[in-house]
């Protein structure tokens, strides 16, 4: 049994990306944590954390590190370790653990057990066909109809998913992946929500959103995300309750109905507010990336005493989730070729942090004293001010301080945002 109320947390993240180096951040800056050790890590992750090197995809490894290391809470960062196992042996061994078993994970895991799921739980989602063959894919293009939706079933790095009017590209990525997910295409617009949870109780955190495509205007193949804001001023007040009471609770309860509860961690829901409300996109069982990097930026809870609530079940003692006043933008940098192919390897000086923008690291790696390049979103800047204006200002400002000339990033991220806040906020006053 796990210790309800530690004395001190002790706190091992696994990962080596962005987020973990968001969450290391926002974990080491809790009163009540003692010590932070992140495994494998990356150079970012060291400068708030201890590294540590572990296969982060072996259970046996992450299970032998965590005790050696007397942690009292792990906190699992990507999706394939938590499909691995990793959470299950972790916890096996008495060690708080925040993330999903292996069989909870196929929510995220497998796009069509998340669709059974839903349908099961009668949770609002789009309708779509499990495909198997390049002729029940065709079947199902042709049913549905431009734009086309194709997703990869397994995990992708959020990169499995086509959205095309082309159905030669749409029935070339269903062959390509070979077992897909089709569906209907959702129209409006698209928000992250963030359920935290013990498998009973659930706690939402505020919306976020966050920017597919590689290119300015939304032009461009798909990436894992080029930059996220938080809260969202056009979204509904009760955004957050809605979720709750009809993704994330019966979700939560259909699992529990399978003998396959979900236990602690993070349920993405990835959401479409369309004209017939809310509909269900998509499930992970982890925290996003890079809308992570804003509500980090933002979250006023003590995120290590949050996730161990989560973790030991007493999430239901813990209060609601408490946030700073304001707003936070992330802007991704990534190498040259990314999506495709990342330049890796190209030099790069990044500032000092500042109280209202800072730089997250993630594809990163030292050559020396050098910081170099190792991955495709290399880098992700945040910044954090009274309103998206001020916060996109901050994020900018500090981005052009970055030198990394093998990199690019989206120049216009949370910008109709800010700008329709503006002319919200002009309009208010004028009816004064």
């Amino acid at each position: 049994m796990t210790d309800p109320q530690p004395q001190a947390l002790r706190v091992l993240v696994i990962g080596n990306g962005g987020r973990e180096h968001a969450l290391a951040r926002a974990i080491a800056a809790d009163s009540a944590v003692e010590a932070v050790h992140v495994a494998p890590g990356n150079p970012g992750t060291a400068k708030v954390a201890t590294n540590h090197a572990v296969t982060a995809t072996d259970p046996a490894d992450v299970t032998r590190l965590a005790t050696e290391l007397g942690v009292n809470l792990v906190v699992i960062g990507p999706e394939a370790p938590l499909v691995a196992g990793v959470a299950d042996a972790v916890r096996a061994a008495g060690i708080a653990c925040f993330g999903p078993g292996a069989e909870a994970a196929q929510l995220e895991g497998s796009k069509h057990f998340a669709k059974q799921v839903m349908a099961a739980a009668n949770v609002p989602t789009a309708r779509s066909r499990y495909c198997t063959t390049p002729d029940e894919a065709a079947a199902a293009l042709a049913e549905f109809g431009p734009p086309h939706v194709v997703k990869d079933d397994g995990l992708a790095a959020g990169k499995g998913v086509v959205v095309t009017d082309d159905i030669e590209e749409a029935q070339a990525h269903a062959d390509a992946c070979g077992t897909v997910v089709i569906e209907e295409f959702l129209d409006g617009p698209e928000v992250s929500l963030f359920v935290i949870t013990d498998g009973t109780t659930a706690l939402a955190m505020q919306p976020a959103q966050d920017f597919k495509r590689v290119g300015d205007d939304d032009e461009g193949p798909n990436t894992g995300g080029m930059g996220a804001y938080s809260p969202l001023p056009w979204a509904p007040a009760d955004l957050g309750q809605q979720v709750l009471d009809q993704v994330a609770l019966p979700t939560l309860a259909e699992m529990n109905r399978r003998g396959t509860p979900f236990g602690a961690g993070l349920l993405y829901c990835g959401l479409a507010l369309t004209s017939k409300g809310v509909r269900v996109i998509e499930f992970n069982t982890r925290f996003g990336d890079p809308e992570t990097q804003a509500l980090m930026g933002l979250v006023a809870s003590p995120m290590g005493q949050l996730l161990y609530a989560a973790a030991t079940g007493t999430l239901a003692d813990f209060g609601p989730i408490e946030w700073h006043d304001g707003c936070a933008v992330t802007v991704v940098y990534a190498a040259d070729g990314y999506p495709g192919e990342p330049e890796k390897g190209g030099a790069i000086t990044l500032p000092a942090d500042a109280e209202d923008a800072w730089t997250i690291q993630a594809g990163t790696a030292l050559q020396g004293d050098q910081l170099v390049a190792n991955g495709g979103r290399v880098l992700a800047v945040v910044g954090r001010g009274a309103d998206l204006r001020s916060a996109r200002g901050a994020a900018y400002e500090h981005l052009v301080k970055i030198d990394f000339p093998s990199g690019f990033h989206r120049y216009d991220i949370a910008e109709q945002a800010a700008i329709a806040q503006i002319e919200s906020a002009d309009s208010q006053e004028a009816s004064r």
